[in-house]
């Protein structure tokens, strides 16, 4: 078997991937995440996954790669990973209220097979109001700085969810049975 590096440095992937009984390798791809003019999350979470596994393909050229990338859409709106305190609260508070979209995109490349696939998926999450006060507390935490749309359902934020529909992995940001999935399809072929 290949040896299989994840190309994220999110300890949630690390968890859910160690979760499958994987033994892999963490090596971050360090990409520019910037979306492009008008583009859709969609097609942003699959760019990055795909890119993420390229880049560090390039560097474990034997290697079974897997990349991912979560966005939060609102609307027309795409959240990524906050910059700073201030644009945490800003998404918080976009999201207080609102259902909202996550987007998760996973790429795997099979640098022996010379082959790789890709794939999306969606979830919903509706958050409830959220008082100023409330997302002061969470973002002082801190927990809000690495995440897409600055906050983790799985973490203190899940007190805000009203409700959530699809794969919570999705949320998370690694579905365990896309993986699954892409990498039996590598397997075959």
């Amino acid at each position: 078997m290949e040896p299989v590096i994840l190309a994220s440095a999110s300890p949630r992937r690390r968890h859910l991937l160690t979760q499958m009984g994987l033994e892999f390798e963490v090596v971050p791809a360090n990409i520019d995440e910037t979306p492009r003019r008008d583009e859709r999350p969609e097609v942003l979470v699959r760019r990055l996954a795909v890119e993420k596994a390229l880049v560090v393909a390039q560097r474990y050229p034997d290697g079974l790669v897997i990349g991912a990338d979560t966005v939060v859409a609102l609307g027309r709106v795409t959240l990524g990973k906050p910059h700073d305190a201030e644009h945490a609260r800003a998404m918080l508070q976009m999201l207080s209220g609102n259902r909202h979209e996550i987007y998760t995109g996973v790429a795997v490349w099979s640098g022996a097979r010379q082959r790789g696939y890709a794939a999306v998926n969606v979830a919903h999450v509706t958050f409830r109001s959220l008082t100023p006060a409330e997302i002061d507390d969470y973002v002082a935490t801190g927990e809000p700085m690495d995440k897409a749309g600055s906050y983790a359902i799985q973490g203190g934020a899940g007190r805000f969810v009203e409700s959530y529909e699809g794969n919570l992995e999705v949320v998370i940001g690694l579905p365990r049975d896309v993986v699954e999935r892409l990498i039996g399809r590598l397997s075959r072929s």
